[in-house]
């Protein structure tokens, strides 16, 4: 079965670091190669990739930027539509009407975005998965692993 992989800022930041950064860079950046050669869909939410992109930004680190750029060629990129952003809507207030945040109350939550965006893309629910470094947090709203742990 092909899986529609949602990548989260960690694995994000991870695969456009430049090759040879660092041996989680390196593995991260087979990784996504080798998902993309069995026909998994990888998509690039435009949250995480404001997550990453507004670091490079501050830091002035102008190559990723352009690293950031180019992956948008490589995997789907999937923009915020007002669709997501109902849903964003609906998840926060579930898990905060439950007692389950995931973030403080002030927050943008760019969790719950993410989940949300992996929910309206179009994507059958049972084929969505969201990499991460950090799942504990998006897998109570949609299927969220680590990384490394979704295999190709």
């Amino acid at each position: 079965m092909h899986r529609s992989v949602f990548l989260d800022a960690g694995p994000l930041g991870l695969v456009s670091q430049p090759r040879g950064k660092s041996s989680a860079a390196n593995l991260c950046q087979r990784w996504l190669d080798s998902m993309l050669g069995a026909g998994h869909r990888v998509y690039l939410p435009e949250v995480a990739d404001y997550e990453v992109r507004r670091e490079l930004v501050r830091a002035g680190k102008a190559a990723g930027v352009l690293r950031l750029d180019r992956l948008q060629q490589i995997v789907d990129y999937l923009p915020i539509h007002t669709a997501a952003m109902l849903k964003a809507a609906e998840l926060w207030a579930a898990l905060r009407n439950a007692g389950t945040p995931t973030a403080s109350r002030e927050s943008l939550d760019v969790d719950v975005i993410l989940a949300a965006q992996a929910l309206t893309s179009g994507t059958p629910a049972g084929s969505i998965i969201v990499a991460s470094v950090n799942p504990s947090h998006i897998s109570r709203m949609v299927a969220c692993d680590l990384w490394e742990h979704i295999k190709p």
